[in-house]
């Protein structure tokens, strides 16, 4: 799988065609609200290679344990400015003071518990860009073989919540000192990095995402 960077934001994903104009329809779960059908037509699916921005969504995907993800979605501006721009090695820096601020911050999830990990998880990604036999993104696509999964979904019901490759993530990211990364947790995070292809394959996304995998 060629590499394709993004930011932490995932912007790097580009215009998806309109389904009413291909005869397709979107993935369901995006119902019609603009924010998560910006998501999905944008972002969702797309392979993100770059250290920093696979640890920024896999911070905001630990934020969305309990909740839906469009409450994060909502909120990722507020997450950006709150977290130094999700930058790792900066916020591997945080201390008291800053746990306080972020407490304190209504545009985030102020959960004490998902604040802290999200340092440590910081400082965790900090020690594996540092060991000098891989990388961020080479200790995750290890998990798929560095390239992305078709699961050539034609149901919803056929979409699982995790799976064996999200439990063995789970487990090596828990050794590396990772937190809220259950196997659950992980399996949406490699929908959402494109480490998994799970766009419905009636969903012009679906094919999209394949060709962009190819390169």
């Amino acid at each position: 799988m060629g590499e394709r960077r993004t930011s932490a934001r995932g912007t790097a994903a580009r215009r998806a065609p309109d389904p009413a104009r291909v005869g397709g329809e979107r993935c369901w779960w995006c119902g019609t609200d603009p924010v998560y059908v910006a998501y999905h037509d944008t972002e969702w699916g797309v392979p993100v290679t770059d250290d920093r921005a696979l640890w920024g969504k896999l911070v905001l995907d630990g934020f969305q344990a309990g909740l839906s993800w469009i409450t994060i979605l909502r909120k990722r501006d507020a997450f950006m400015r709150a977290f130094a721009g999700l930058d790792p090695e900066r916020v591997a820096r945080f201390g008291a003071r800053d746990v306080t601020r972020l407490m304190g911050d209504a545009g985030i999830i102020r959960s004490r518990a998902k604040i802290d990990a999200a340092i440590r998880n910081a400082r965790a990604w900090c020690e594996v860009m540092e060991r000098g036999t891989g990388s961020f993104r080479d200790l995750l696509w290890q998990h798929v073989e560095h390239r992305t999964v078709d699961s050539r979904l034609r149901r919803r019901q056929d979409m699982p919540t995790q799976s064996a490759q999200s439990v063995a993530m789970a487990r090596t990211l828990k050794r590396a000192g990772f937190g809220f990364c259950g196997p659950v947790i992980c399996y949406a995070y490699m929908q959402a990095v494109g480490m998994v292809n799970d766009h419905l394959v009636t969903c012009p996304r679906h094919a999209a995402c394949t060709r962009v995998a190819r390169r």
